[in-house]
C-alpha cells in the first residue's frame, strides 16, 4: 500500500501515543485489507467443487490475526506445536487445520490424531510412526508429503522442490517413487498427497508443473489399489507477492488459470483440494512505521539509523536483494514528506554493520524524529522476530479505515524490557550459582 494510504494510519497512531519517543516501532494490519484477500481467494477457487483453503501460521503467528482469518472462513496450517497452540486458541476448528513439519515427534503426532487434525506425513519413517499411534476411531485425514522435484526458484531457501529438498519423498531418487506407491497402498487410511513447491522466487509455471506430478501421483496410486484411496491433495505452498509497488501479481486468479492450463483434472472437482496460503494474504494487508532516531554522514553517504532493523527485518537485511522492502518518508505527526530526494540509508538499530534494510534509497531527506514505513510487512515481518540484542517485540495494531476515520485496536502489546528479563531466566538468575544438588560424599 502507498504513503497516501497509510498515513492517515501513521497519523492516527502518533496522535494516540503508539507511535513516539517512546514507542519507536510498531506494526499495523490492514483489517478490511485482510477480509478482502480472503474473499479474492474464494472468488478464485468458485468454480472448484471442493476447497479448504488453509493460511499458514507461520506468516502471522498472533492470535488474534488467526482469529481474524478463522472468521473470514480460512483453516490453518500449522507446522509446530505452538504454531497447533495458537492456532486452537484462534479458534479454528480441529478439523480444518492440517499439521505439517519435518520433524514431528511422537508426541506431537499422538495429539494431532487424538484431536482429529489432518496430519501430512514428511516421509516414509513418520508414516511408521503413525502406524503405531493412529487410534483406530481416528477422525484425522493422513496424508504423505512428496518431494516432485522440479527445480528451484530464484531464491533457492524459499524453494521445497529441488534435489537436495529435506522435505517429503524424493519422486525422482530411484526406486523413491515405487515405495511410496507402495506404502499408501499398505494403508487404505492414507488418503491425502501433499506437495510444496514454494512461494516466493518461484514462477507460476514451476509451482504448476510440481503439483501437476502430484495428481500424477494420486492417480498411479489409485490404480494401483484399484479404487479410489487417495480423495484429496494439499497443494501447499503459495503466490511469489510483488514487493516493487502496490500492484497485487500473480493473482489468485492467475494460479488457478495455471494450474488448469498445466493439469485441467487437477481442479476439475475429482479430488478434494487444501491450499496453504500465508505471504500473498498477509503481505500487503500490513507495515511497519519506525522512528528516525539519529541521522550521520559516512563516507559522502548519508545514513538514517531506525529502530526497524533486522530484528523485524531478517530476511530484507541479510538477504536484500531477494527481499527488498518500499520505504516512505514521513514526517513526526506521520504526515508524508514531500521535499526534495535524496540518496541515503536506511540502517536499523542493532549492533551489527549489515543491519541495514533499504541501500542508496531516494527518499525525502530524513531527519530526527521522522518516520519511515516499511511497506509489505504484514507477513513474517513483525511476527517473526528475532532476538538478537535482546529487542522488545514491537506494539502490533489492527486498523480499519472508514470514511477517512481511522479505528486502531491492539493485536500485541509492545513488549517491556521487564518482560524480556523475565523470559531470559530471571526467574533462575541465581541457578549457575547456587542451584547445584552438592555432590555425595564418596
Amino acid at each position: 500500500m502507498g504513503a497516501a494510504r497509510v498515513a492517515p494510519v501513521v497519523r492516527r497512531a502518533v496522535a494516540d501515543g503508539l507511535l513516539g519517543e517512546d514507542r519507536p516501532l510498531a506494526g499495523f494490519v490492514d483489517v478490511q485489507g485482510v477480509r478482502d484477500s480472503v474473499a479474492g481467494l474464494h472468488e478464485a477457487f468458485a468454480g472448484v467443487p471442493d476447497v479448504l483453503h488453509t493460511f499458514a501460521a507461520k506468516a502471522c503467528a498472533l492470535v488474534p490475526v488467526l482469529r481474524l482469518l478463522a472468521d473470514a472462513g480460512m483453516g490453518c496450517e500449522v507446522a509446530s506445536p505452538g504454531e497447533l497452540r495458537l492456532a486452537l486458541d484462534a479458534g479454528f476448528e480441529p478439523g480444518r487445520i492440517v499439521l505439517d513439519s519435518p520433524a514431528k515427534t511422537r508426541s506431537e503426532i499422538r495429539e494431532a490424531l487424538a484431536l482429529g487434525i489432518a496430519v501430512n506425513a514428511d516421509n516414509l519413517a513418520e508414516l511408521e510412526r503413525v502406524d503405531a499411534l493412529r487410534p483406530a476411531d481416528c477422525a484425522s485425514v493422513v496424508g504423505l508429503r512428496v518431494n516432485p522435484q522440479v527445480g528451484s526458484g530464484t531464491i533457492g531457501a524459499m524453494s521445497t522442490a529441488t534435489e537436495h529438498s529435506k522435505f517429503g519423498v524424493a519422486l525422482r531418487d530411484p526406486g523413491a517413487r515405487t515405495r511410496a506407491v507402495e506404502a499408501c497402498a499398505r494403508r487404505p487410511w492414507l488418503t491425502r498427497l501433499h506437495a510444496h513447491v514454494g512461494s516466493q522466487g518461484c514462477p507460476l509455471p514451476l509451482i504448476a508443473e510440481g503439483l501437476a506430478a502430484l495428481h500424477h501421483l494420486a492417480e498411479e496410486i489409485n490404480a494401483r489399489v484399484g479404487h479410489r484411496q487417495i480423495t484429496s491433495l494439499d497443494l501447499g505452498g503459495g503466490l511469489p507477492v510483488n514487493f516493487i509497488d502496490d500492484t497485487v501479481i500473480p493473482t489468485y486468479a492467475d494460479y488457478v488459470a495455471a494450474l488448469t492450463d498445466t493439469e485441467p483434472a487437477l481442479l476439475d472437482g475429482r479430488y478434494e483440494l487444501v491450499t496453504e496460503f500465508g505471504r500473498s494474504l498477509l503481505a500487503k494487508n500490513g507495515f511497519l512505521a519506525a522512528r528516525v532516531e539519529y541521522v550521520k554522514d559516512a563516507g559522502g553517504r548519508r545514513i538514517a539509523v531506525t529502530h526497524a532493523g533486522a530484528q523485524v527485518a531478517t530476511r530484507t537485511v541479510l538477504m536484500p536483494g531477494a527481499w527488498p522492502l518500499r520505504v516512505s518518508a514521513h514526517g513526526p505527526d506521520g504526515t508524508p514528506k514531500r521535499t526534495a530526494p535524496l540518496r541515503q540509508d536506511v540502517a536499523g538499530p542493532l549492533c551489527f554493520a549489515g543491519d541495514v534494510v533499504a541501500h542508496e534509497r531516494a527518499l525525502p531527506e530524513l531527519a530526527e524524529g521522522d518516520l519511515v514505513v516499511l511497506h509489505d510487512t504484514g507477513a513474517y515481518y513483525f511476527s517473526a522476530p528475532w532476538a538478537y540484542n535482546s529487542m522488545p517485540r514491537p506494539g502490533v495494531y489492527g486498523y480499519l479505515l472508514r470514511d477517512g476515520r481511522v479505528t486502531l485496536a491492539t493485536v500485541r502489546q509492545a513488549q517491556t524490557v521487564r518482560e524480556i528479563s523475565a523470559e531470559s531466566g530471571l526467574a533462575q538468575a541465581d541457578a549457575l550459582l547456587t542451584g547445584f544438588t552438592a555432590p555425595s560424599p564418596s
